[in-house]
């Protein structure tokens, strides 16, 4: 903004500023950089799924007998059997890690662990009709370590675990996923959290820091943006998981979305409408990168690390990188960082309190 307003105007103010702000203003206002990130991306061609405007439009009648014969296929044919597989799955990791976990900690326990882990999740993910291709697999994580990956979905956990077992880090269910979880507790070390406890940022901690000690472990699986964002952009990540110490192994997810639209958006589907909708798609397309690990280098910050392995997940994967809170998602803007923008705006109409000038 503070080019655009250099390039219009001298170093005092005028009047005629106010046009260039109140154009940007309702621009931000239409269509912002960071609410669109929360929504289905538009495609540039139609897949025959859900129309991305959302509103059925008319074009021949060609076009709508194919995609009524799509929906027969997909409803019809496709649904049933991967109705079948995700039960199968489902059953065989609940019945699996139950008898696994009843035998002695041992190396033993940890191989039919992991076998029945990777079993259970691929065919999951042959229930959505998965289709993955992972990039240098040399740089898979290993125990011992902290894998931190971009989120468009809850089934990056899938799409992970297929080539690889991990730690899972998150809270406490009820339910079918309480139980999922309490059955692949004790068949291999998850770390799971109460709600009351999610809140204690160092009990969080620790627990980590205890398993990434053990080099025996699975390596966690973090998701730094803490919320699921549309597979254009990724969004900040969260300082937390990059001060717990150890190696980063990062890692880049991108879904193809002309076979099936991955993001969850939690604000408008609950996970029963989410997971009809995944199974009702043609297939499940996406490309996974393995990035060297990284550390912390000297005198660098949690913060500075943590924008350093997100920019290197964003230009690979290649996605947008922007500097804001996916929290932004469910709460409002904070009232400091308004005022914040506020000193920069005021700074730039006054024209002698330059932002690059300051800066330097």
């Amino acid at each position: 903004m503070e080019k655009g307003l250099s390039g219009l105007r001298g170093r005092d103010f005028e009047l005629s500023d106010v046009f260039y702000f109140s154009k940007k203003g309702l621009e931000a206002i239409v269509e912002d950089e960071v609410t669109q990130r929360f929504s289905s991306e538009e495609l540039v061609s139609w897949n025959l799924l859900t129309r991305t405007n959302v509103n059925f439009q008319y074009i021949s009648l060609r076009l709508t007998m194919v995609w009524v014969l799509g929906v027969i296929v997909r409803y019809c044919v496709l649904l049933p059997l991967r109705v079948m597989l995700a039960f199968i799955g489902i059953s065989l990791l609940v019945i699996g890690t139950t008898l696994v976990g009843q035998l002695p900690d041992s190396s033993l326990k940890s191989w039919l662990s992991e076998l029945v882990h990777l079993t259970c999740c691929r065919i999951c993910v042959r229930a959505l009709s998965g289709t993955i291709h992972y990039h240098n697999k040399q740089y898979r994580p290993q125990k011992g370590g902290i894998c931190v990956a971009n989120h468009t979905s809850p089934i990056d956990v899938l799409i992970l675990t297929v080539d690889g077992c991990y730690a899972m880090v998150g809270q406490v269910h009820g339910g079918l996923m309480g139980i999922i979880q309490r059955a692949m507790v004790k068949a291999c070390p998850h770390v799971w959290f109460e709600r009351s406890e999610m809140k204690d940022r160092h009990l969080v901690t620790k627990r980590l820091k205890e398993h990434i000690a053990d080099k025996k472990k699975l390596p966690i699986l973090i998701f730094p943006e803490g919320t699921c964002i549309n597979n254009t952009s990724v969004m900040m990540f969260k300082k937390g998981s990059f001060e717990i110490g150890g190696t980063i192994y990062p890692v880049a997810i991108k879904y193809n979305p002309q076979f099936g639209d991955a993001f969850w958006n939690s604000s408008k589907y609950n996970m029963v409408s989410y997971l009809l909708r995944m199974m009702t798609s043609w297939a499940i397309v996406c490309d996974v990168w393995y990035l060297p690990p990284m550390t912390r280098e000297e005198g660098e910050d949690a913060v500075q690390f943590a924008n350093r392995v997100k920019s290197a997940i964003a230009v690979q994967g290649g996605l947008t990188e922007l500097p804001w809170d996916g929290g932004l998602k469910r709460a409002k803007v904070k009232d400091t960082f308004r005022e914040e923008q506020q000193k920069n705006y005021s700074k730039m109409i006054v024209g002698n309190g330059s932002l690059n000038s300051e800066l330097g």
